[in-house]
């Protein structure tokens, strides 16, 4: 575990770039970018995530996009309460290289906002499928979600683009 952290910490550092693989031993090889995509979530083309349970879903940002926007050093959310839309930005990440909007993969109301971002936004760095959720959402219309990816689709997703930058 240590290994990939340092390698995925000096992929970042150094700008490898993501296609290829890196093989440090017969063994272990490291490919993706070191980004870890996780069952039984569903992920969109914006490089955003849900985790549908029971009435709420959780949505953050991926590790994927997490990794190429670098340290994320500011997150601005929505107040509970509100509405989003599928496809439409509910906030944004600022890192050290851009800041980026953050679209909501599903529609629905907004019942929680994870408020650690505020002080700790590094929490999508460093825990982006855990602790650095963005929001949980009543979703209106559950049957969205069948319209993004699974867990390999978004991997060959990813691969794709970034072969192509």
């Amino acid at each position: 575990m240590a290994l990939r952290m340092w390698a995925s910490s000096t992929a970042n550092a150094l700008r490898i770039s993501c296609g290829a693989k890196a093989p440090l031993s017969p063994a272990f090889s490291l490919s993706r970018c070191f980004s870890s995509v996780l069952d039984g979530l569903k992920y969109a083309s914006s490089h955003e995530w849900v985790k549908h349970e029971g009435p709420v879903a959780t949505v953050g940002i991926t590790d994927h996009a997490q990794g190429h926007l670098g340290e994320v050093v500011f997150v601005e959310l929505p107040e509970p309460g509100g509405s989003v839309s599928k496809g439409g930005s509910f906030g944004a990440v600022e890192s050290v290289k851009a800041t980026s909007d953050v679209n909501c993969p599903i529609s629905g109301e907004i019942v929680e906002v994870n408020s650690k971002l505020t002080e700790a936004p590094g929490l999508i760095n460093s825990s982006p499928y855990e602790e650095g959720w963005m929001i949980k959402v009543k979703p209106s219309s559950p049957s969205e979600l069948d319209s993004l990816m699974g867990p390999k689709e978004y991997t060959k997703f990813c691969e794709e683009e970034d072969a192509s930058h």
